[in-house]
């Protein structure tokens, strides 16, 4: 059982340390995409090591567990995880393992359930403001253009995706600026930033005293804001998507003192007009790869013992 408890350690300094790294870290503004994927693998390792515990000690606690847990493995191979003499406390531990992820997949549950009733309701409020004209069908144009004096733009996903566009937007943004802000939205549907979104709410609202979670929520937020405006920048410049973000929100007081949630948008036109120096391609690929190693990490830990029965 030492696997578990070198598990249980692995996990438990994984979700302690890697927020305070990347906090204090400056390259995740040069590389937002990056940085999603960096904390994405942190999550899954710190899941895996909770996942790759509770399978061990529920092996070690009851035999009709460890039959298909350790499947037609050589007796050599049972023996090396030495799982007999810690049967009372390990089924305990498997019990609360397995009671957190029971209540991973109901946050998980909760937040779709929560989503999709806010996009029923920002759908029915969309069909009472633009209602459908005599003789239109109800296919569900792609881009829909809403009355109203606060310029704004968002995205509607499935199951017909719109683009909703205000005509004070309209009023407000040049032709360019308008793609740009179209490309914004755009890039957040192509990275399916619903669902990073959707997993990270869950996560915290479920355990918020978990210092990772609360800081994967707060960072993918952030980060899928500013991976978008690179998206869009790319295609029309970063000086047209800066224009755009200030003409949409310089009547909301965003650009003066203001709370913190809403100081994003000040700090994300400074990004836009002042663009960091960002990797290079090689070392890119390098932080990939050993971001990758991060999940990889449990797995090895779990299965070293196994493989050196085998020799």
């Amino acid at each position: 059982m030492m696997v578990t408890l070198a598990l249980m350690v692995l996990g438990v300094l994984a979700a302690a340390t890697a927020p305070r790294l990347m906090a204090r870290s400056d390259w995740p503004d040069r590389e937002p995409v990056l940085a999603l994927w960096v904390w994405q693998c942190v999550v899954a390792g710190v899941l895996l090591c909770c996942a790759l515990a509770m399978s061990l000690s529920a092996a070690a606690a009851w035999e009709s567990v460890r039959v298909p847990v350790f499947g037609l493995a050589p007796r050599v191979v049972v023996e090396a995880y030495a799982l007999k003499p810690y049967g009372p406390w390990a089924g305990a531990l498997a019990l609360f393992l397995a009671g957190g992820g029971a209540w991973t997949a109901l946050a998980l549950t909760r937040e779709v359930r929560a989503a999709r009733a806010r996009r029923r309701r920002r759908r029915a409020d969309l069909l009472d403001r633009a209602p459908l004209l005599p003789g239109e069908e109800p296919a569900g144009e792609r881009l829909v253009v809403l009355e109203s004096d606060r310029p704004g733009a968002w995205w509607l996903q499935q199951p017909s995706p719109q683009l909703v566009v205000t005509t004070s937007a309209l009023r407000r943004l040049k032709d360019r600026q308008l793609d740009a802000l179209i490309a914004h939205e755009q890039g957040h549907a192509r990275a399916r930033h619903d669902l990073l979104l959707y997993c990270a709410s869950a996560l915290a609202s479920g355990f918020p005293q978990v210092p990772v979670f609360a800081a994967f929520r707060d960072q993918v937020h952030r980060l899928v804001e500013l991976a978008a405006d690179d998206s869009a920048s790319r295609r029309f410049g970063r000086l047209t998507i800066a224009l755009a973000l200030v003409e949409l929100n310089e009547d909301r007081g965003v650009f003066g003192p203001c709370p913190p949630q809403l100081a994003q948008v000040p700090q994300r036109v400074d990004r836009l007009l002042t663009p960091p120096p960002r990797f290079t391609p090689a070392r890119r690929l390098r932080m990939t790869a050993f971001a990758a190693l991060v999940p990889a990490v449990p797995l090895l830990v779990t299965f070293i013992p196994g493989l050196s029965a085998l020799r």
